[in-house]
């Protein structure tokens, strides 16, 4: 693995990550980026037009590939067990493609009443994320190799478990046990189900891990974890609760993972 300590770019990246303004800037575009939609809405349709492209976008027409993109994740985790650093690389290089996956198919939709219509500013955090696990791939700071760690570490895999096994009825959004949805509920292709896995992962390594990739993954899964609590539990709690308790894992992972990067500790390499 490449020292943290003679990396100069790494170094830079964690510096500025961790300055007062980048929080800002982040938050700050929340305000400004609004979504679009080539039919035209006013200011005070925004609200609707974003539950519109989310409830219509383009993933649903990919249903069929759904198994193939439930099945990778696992088979991932699986080849860190046993390979370890000869994974290292490939794992996020897979999570950068899925951020990618998740700006596109997630946040663009194509209907009658609004036409062509994104949510802009999911689509540019999104990216945002991708970049740095790309570069987290050629940086390789992440250490997958047989370290000892305390049993307590592991206490994130029940959660990264239950938000990508996503046991909801895909009609009437309430609780459904069934493990099929393991394979067929179509997480894989979503930003607030795979985000708990990766951050898992990564909270798990710490502090052998990239810390700049963790903490802009952990910023912007709270960001988005934030916006799912508003609509789930006080806008629509009635028929969304159960939605709801499914997104806590990334708010609670991503606050973790944002504490852990944000401590002054790192590993020696």
């Amino acid at each position: 693995m490449t020292p943290m300590n003679t990396n100069k770019g790494y170094i830079r990246w964690e510096q500025v990550t961790r300055k007062w303004w980048f929080f800002v800037v982040l938050i700050f575009i929340q305000i400004l980026v609004p979504p679009y939609a080539s039919k035209g809405v006013g200011w005070e349709n925004i609200g609707e037009l974003t539950g519109h492209i989310l409830q219509n976008s383009i993933m649903f027409s990919f249903a069929k590939l759904f198994p193939v993109f439930q099945v990778i994740p696992i088979a991932l985790i699986i080849s860190i067990i046993f390979f370890r650093n000869r994974m290292t690389r490939i794992f996020s290089i897979y999570a950068a493609f899925s951020y990618l996956l998740f700006a596109v198919v997630q946040n663009i939709s194509i209907t009658e009443e609004y036409g062509f219509a994104v949510l802009t500013l999911n689509v540019i955090m999104f990216v945002f994320v991708a970049a740095f696990w790309f570069w987290e791939a050629v940086v390789g700071m992440n250490d997958f190799s047989v370290q000892p760690r305390p049993l307590w570490k592991y206490w994130v895999v029940p959660f990264a478990f239950f938000t990508f096994w996503f046991p909801q009825n895909p009609v009437t959004f309430d609780p459904d046990f069934n493990l099929l949805y393991l394979f067929t509920s179509g997480s894989g292709l979503t930003f607030c189900m795979m985000t708990p896995v990766y951050l898992a992962v990564l909270t798990i390594i710490h502090p052998r891990v990239n810390l700049v990739t963790l903490r802009v993954t952990s910023l912007i899964g709270l960001i988005i974890g934030f916006y799912n609590m508003l609509v789930n539990f006080v806008f629509e709690p009635g028929l969304l609760w159960w939605s709801g308790v499914l997104h806590i894992p990334l708010v609670v992972l991503s606050v973790y993972g944002l504490v852990l990067s944000l401590r002054k500790s790192q590993a020696k390499y």
